[in-house]
């Protein structure tokens, strides 16, 4: 079983814990249907979120679904001008038999344009 990383990005609507917890939670569903994976495959998430984000962790949405005994981490976007607002972004380190050109990475709703050349 090889390690490979997972990328993911979601754009909220707006700055509201409810919301994000709603919409972190379908990027990660979303990302591990996918790449068929369960929570044993996980090995760690890293989340950033941009500037604009305060209402809550991103990780927090992961715990919510179950992912309690996996390294979580979240850390601030670089703020930079011009960028896309209210972005979650996710890599996830996992264990999986599939070669790294198969690892669907996953960027939804207008999240999608941030990695045209990688989004699913």
């Amino acid at each position: 079983m090889a390690v490979r990383a997972v990328r993911g990005a979601v754009q909220l609507e707006r700055d509201e814990a409810g919301h994000m917890d709603q919409q972190v939670a379908a990027l990660l569903t979303a990302l591990m249907e996918r790449n068929g994976l369960t929570v044993d495959d996980l090995i760690s998430l890293w989340f950033t979120a941009t500037p604009d984000l305060r209402s809550d962790f991103p990780a927090a949405a992961a715990r919510g679904l179950g992912i309690t005994d996996v390294p979580l981490i979240c850390a601030q976007e670089l703020d930079i001008e011009g960028a896309m607002p209210r972005v979650v972004r996710v890599l996830a380190h996992i264990e999986s038999d599939r070669p790294r050109a198969e690892i669907a990475h996953v960027y939804l709703g207008a999240a999608a344009a941030l990695r045209k050349d990688i989004a699913q």
